[in-house]
């Protein structure tokens, strides 16, 4: 039996896609890698996603996972070479069980995060994982990328949150770890080796999440300051005064905001002309009055201490949305003013002020008239350092000649400050020779024996990672 006709028999015909057009599953979302699929193969459970892995291992033939194609380092489209099989798991969309008394979330590998948000809300509970994308991300990818977000700061990345997985291995056999258990020392902890792998190791089809009671009331507001290490000192003053109850708290750069201005004009931009904007996130047990007047009151004390000067507190639903749509729309103003270098770093909190201040002015040297895209979740360290082509330059030009170099001068930076150059999107295939090249042998070596153990013919993903 061929691969093809094995593939049709495991999962039906009409889910086996080799003609037409796949772009929604070969193109990438920042549309930098198209590939060319074997098959499109849409599995619509456990047993049949088994039921393909095995084919292709009979068959020697490479498999790409794919949940929502929200990814950034071109870690879920296949390549070029027409060989490898994508495996969508999209049709995996079902919510298996809340468990409301555990506070625990069962759902499949293809359900959108925020259809499992709402699900979550229904029952009077938070499923605190909150992403850009999470209107079209799904769970299996989230946790096969160790997904972070706006709310790291209080609840962890994907990681924190997940406290089971369901996984078909390279061999297409099942493992089935939805345990609900906080505590379970029973050996080697299988979960975290497979989250964060990007598909290389296992195949993750099923998750169980925490769950957290929904807050009574949040408030969202926005603060002025006049440097990165305003916002730090922001910062401190927010964690000493809110503790667990700030939630969120972004960085925004001037000129982040300028390009949300320039493509979304009719997005209100309550503190225009800030050098650094500062969106702040309080949760409260007790209700919106109590939040706001918690919020106003760090404000105060963070206009009194010099580390903020100007600041508006959201008083409705509506107005906290919109701030919040301000943060969220500085990826989608970027695309649309072109291309550039993206940069998902990760620095200890006292280190980024400095580190700002110095490779923005190497950055101004090396490449006179950049414009720096600077923003993310200061809160937890992680910042979207992104960099712009010059104004009027053709930024696929800009990127072609110089990515190599601004990455050089940037990964080196973050290096020296003790950082890591991939904080959230992950490795895939962007990032392969990167880290290569800066992680160390010894982690090398051991990543690449649990491959090799995991997947010996090395079908998972080839090309992603190692």
């Amino acid at each position: 039996m061929t691969l093809l006709a094995a593939l049709r028999q495991a999962v039906g015909a009409a889910q086996v896609l080799t003609e037409g057009d796949l772009s929604a599953y070969e193109l990438d979302w920042r549309r930098r890698w198209r590939g060319r699929a074997l098959a499109v193969v849409r599995p619509a459970d456990t047993a049949e996603v088994a039921a393909v892995v095995r084919a292709c291992a009979t068959h020697g033939a490479p498999i790409v996972a794919q949940g929502g194609n929200t990814g950034l380092v071109g870690g879920g489209v296949p390549d070029a070479s027409g060989t490898q099989v994508l495996l969508s798991l999209q049709r995996l969309n079902r919510l298996r069980a809340i468990d409301a008394a555990n506070l625990t979330l069962t759902a499949e590998a293809g359900c959108v995060l925020q259809a499992l948000q709402a699900a979550a809300r229904e029952q009077g509970l938070l499923l605190p994982l909150s992403l850009a994308a999470e209107g079209s991300c799904t769970l299996g990818g989230n946790l096969a990328t160790n997904a972070g977000g706006t709310q790291v700061l209080r609840w962890g990345n994907a990681r924190d949150l997940c406290l089971g997985l369901e996984v078909v291995t390279a061999q297409g056999e099942v493992w089935s770890g939805l345990s609900g258990l906080r505590k379970d020392n029973t050996g080697y902890d299988l979960r975290d080796l497979f989250i964060g792998s990007e598909g290389t190791l296992g195949l993750i089809t099923a998750a169980t999440m925490k769950l957290a009671p929904l807050p009574a009331a949040t408030s969202t507001a926005l603060a002025a300051c006049a440097s990165p290490a305003e916002a730090v000192a922001l910062l401190g003053l927010a964690r000493s005064r809110l503790a667990e109850a700030l939630t969120g708290f972004e960085l925004m750069g001037r000129f982040a905001l300028e390009l949300v201005a320039s493509h979304f004009p009719a997005l209100p931009q309550p503190l225009p002309g800030a050098a650094w904007t500062v969106l702040l996130e309080c949760s409260d047990s007790e209700g919106q009055a109590q939040a706001q007047q918690r919020l106003e009151a760090l404000l105060a004390a963070a206009l009194e201490a010099g580390c903020a000067g100007d600041a508006v507190v959201a008083t409705s639903l509506a107005q906290s949305r919109s701030l919040w749509q301000l943060r969220e729309s500085i990826p989608l103003a970027q695309a649309q003013e072109g291309l550039n270098v993206k940069h998902d770093i990760s620095l200890p909190v006292s280190a980024i002020a400095a580190f700002c201040a110095a490779t923005d002015a190497a950055l101004q040297q090396r490449f006179a008239g950049v414009r720096l895209v600077n923003f993310g979740h200061l809160g937890d360290g992680n910042l979207h350092y992104n960099v712009q082509a010059p104004a009027g330059a053709d930024g696929a030009r800009f990127l072609a000649e110089h990515e190599a170099a601004v990455n050089a001068l940037v990964f080196d930076a973050v290096a020296a400050a003790g950082g890591s150059f991939s904080a959230e999107h992950g490795i895939g295939a962007l990032k392969r020779d990167e880290l290569a090249a800066r992680k160390s042998p010894v982690a090398l070596r051991l990543m690449r024996s649990i491959k090799a153990a995991l997947d010996p013919q090395g079908l998972l993903n080839p090309g992603r990672v190692l």
